[in-house]
């Protein structure tokens, strides 16, 4: 991506200095694995680690004072302008559509952090909580995708905040409220369909942000969508089931399959229309 000149975004929180002792009676690395676990087979992995008490140390790693590595702090700058970008293209969206855009936080934390919705460890992947409006990152989760799924580049790592992000649109829109709520009298099976529609719908809005972000800054150059289609394919849930079990189960499926958010990622990065997004009127089975 070309992000020579861009601006920093004014709403970052870098917490990146607390990281998390002891949780509970397995301790940090047991509760990764349980939270990861349950993530893989549908289910959510804030409500493990948010019941298991953690609570952030202001201390590094090593019980001493964090200092980042000059690679998290380009890192961490990159995703300022990204989260920029957001802010840009979504306060002209909105006000085309006759609103206002308030934009979210974004909150940079190593290994464990205490949002609005619980707390939470780096392994519960990249996150938006609605209760305080904030998107929630480690940026070791750009390794991660790298050495894990097979998924690396600067436009890929900019869909995953775009993504986030995308959720907070869903919340302001009244989207996300309304799909929760559902969840809350539906059985499991037909909240996890819910949860899919909105992840896809997430996915579609990253694709309009980066198709307005490089009309309005010429910020896309070649071979950068096709990271980012990449990257969303890797994070299927058929992907992800398989690669962790070797068989994936479509009921637990809670993100989509790897198709569909190919499919609706590229769609929003060809059409830029906010209109195009709808994803909660097509049958389950035509998503």
């Amino acid at each position: 991506m070309k992000l020579e000149g861009r601006r920093t975004s004014d709403n970052v929180d870098d917490r990146r200095g607390m990281s998390a002792g002891k949780v509970g009676g397995l301790g940090i690395g047991g509760l990764i694995i349980v939270g990861l676990i349950t993530w893989l087979m549908g289910g959510n992995p804030l409500e493990v680690i948010s019941q298991s008490g953690a609570l952030p140390q202001i201390t590094g790693a090593d019980g001493g004072e964090y200092t980042p590595t000059a690679e998290e702090e380009e890192l961490a700058k990159f995703a300022s302008q990204i989260l920029a970008g957001t802010e840009d293209v979504w306060t002209e969206q909105f006000r085309a559509m006759g609103r206002k855009y308030v934009a979210p936080k974004l909150i940079l934390f190593k290994s464990a952090v205490t949002s609005g919705c619980g707390n939470a460890s780096s392994q519960t992947g990249p996150f938006y909580c609605s209760a305080d409006q904030s998107v929630y990152l480690d940026l070791d989760f750009f390794a991660n995708m790298k050495r894990d799924i097979g998924a690396d580049g600067d436009f890929a790592y900019a869909y995953v905040i775009a993504h986030e992000v995308g959720h907070h649109v869903q919340n302001l829109l009244g989207t996300l409220g309304q799909a929760h709520q559902k969840m809350a009298r539906v059985s499991q099976a037909e909240s996890n369909q819910i949860s899919v529609r909105l992840e896809l719908q997430a996915d579609y809005y990253a694709g309009v942000w980066a198709y307005h972000d490089n009309q309005k800054y010429g910020s896309l150059e070649d071979g950068d969508i096709e990271e980012a289609l990449n990257a969303a394919k890797k994070i299927g849930d058929d992907y992800l089931q398989k690669k962790a079990r070797g068989y994936s189960v479509p009921e637990s499926f809670n993100h989509g399959t790897s198709e569909q958010r190919h499919r609706w990622l590229k769609k929003g990065l060809t059409t830029g229309r906010i209109s195009g997004g709808d994803t909660f009127s097509p049958a389950y089975a035509n998503l």
